[in-house]
């Protein structure tokens, strides 16, 4: 039971703070800037207002671009499911990081093929991007995590996070530090964010994600940006329970999964703030830099692993 507890509250924890997440990271944005900008919860009535919509599906689509949101919500749910949120033990934890990057994946070929599916310029255009960043970026999230197994004697990322408490010198290591810059920077461009990628225009020629979702409307368009939304929050909270795992509780009692929520909630404020200047101090990259910058970022995937051999 406790089990069971544990997954209906990773999954709601996902699924609630996703939006409320990026909510929060248009307003300090905005702050920034000297607006006013929108209220934190703001994505939460768009959401509402486009899941009350009948979506327009054209007729030159197959079922591919209609199961599109479905399975993006879906695989952004399970990997809920498998990252060490609340507790250093989630309810997948035997699934560790090749479960998370194969959802991620799964994911991003699903809405790719969406993108083609539907026939127009620029979801082709976007979809040919999209593939281009993932087989850049994916290699360095697994170098990066594979890092830190090596320092912690174990690829699951409960035990990761477990070891790192119980070793706080390791956080301030050259491999660990060179490993959470090198994720940073993938995380940029996973969930489209600044400079790889600007999830607030809608200019054809520099877009990549919303050049795949322009075709969805309605409840789809709904599914595909909750679904956009997790993946951001997913990633942050790797980012904060792997790297910075102090405060995540090894038991499952309720709390115990309170006390993990309290600090999962405070790291994210901080790495919210963080990702919200960053934004607001550097302008988006030109598109043939967007492949250098991922490059750097595999290289420094690939000193953090030199690391960890050259100084034990």
């Amino acid at each position: 039971m406790d089990v069971v507890l544990l997954a209906v509250l990773q999954a709601a924890v996902v699924a609630l703070g996703a939006p409320l997440m990026v909510g929060t990271l248009r307003t300090l944005k905005a702050r920034l800037v000297g607006h006013r900008g929108p209220v934190p919860w703001q994505p939460f009535l768009d959401l509402r207002k486009l899941l009350a919509k009948t979506p327009v599906v054209s007729d030159t689509t197959s079922w591919i671009f209609r199961a599109t949101p479905y399975v993006l919500a879906g695989a952004m749910l399970v990997a809920a499911l498998a990252t060490p949120l609340l507790t250093s033990r989630p309810p997948l934890a035997f699934a560790g990081i090749i479960l998370l990057m194969s959802l991620f994946l799964l994911g991003t070929f699903f809405l790719a093929l969406a993108g083609l599916d539907a026939g127009s310029a620029f979801g082709g255009m976007g979809s040919s991007r999209e593939v281009a960043v993932a087989a850049l970026a994916e290699p360095t999230v697994m170098l990066a995590v594979f890092a830190l197994a090596l320092r912690a004697n174990t690829t699951n990322l409960g035990g990761i996070v477990e070891r790192v408490s119980a070793e706080p010198q390791l956080a301030i290591n050259p491999a660990h530090l060179l490993a959470f810059v090198a994720f940073f920077i993938v995380m940029l461009a996973e969930t489209g964010r600044l400079p790889v990628d600007n999830p607030a225009t809608h200019l054809e020629l520099t877009m990549i994600h919303e050049a795949m979702v322009l075709e969805y409307s309605g409840r789809h368009l709904a599914l595909v940006e909750w679904a956009s939304a997790m993946k951001l929050l997913v990633f942050l909270s790797l980012l904060a329970n792997l790297f910075f795992p102090w405060g995540v509780p090894a038991g499952i009692t309720p709390l115990a999964m309170l006390g993990g929520l309290l600090a999962l909630g405070a790291k994210l404020v901080v790495l919210a703030g963080a990702l919200a200047l960053l934004e607001t101090a550097i302008a988006k990259l030109r598109l043939f830099r967007v492949p250098e910058l991922l490059a750097g970022s595999f290289a420094l995937g690939v000193l953090s692993v030199s690391a960890v051999f050259l100084l034990r």
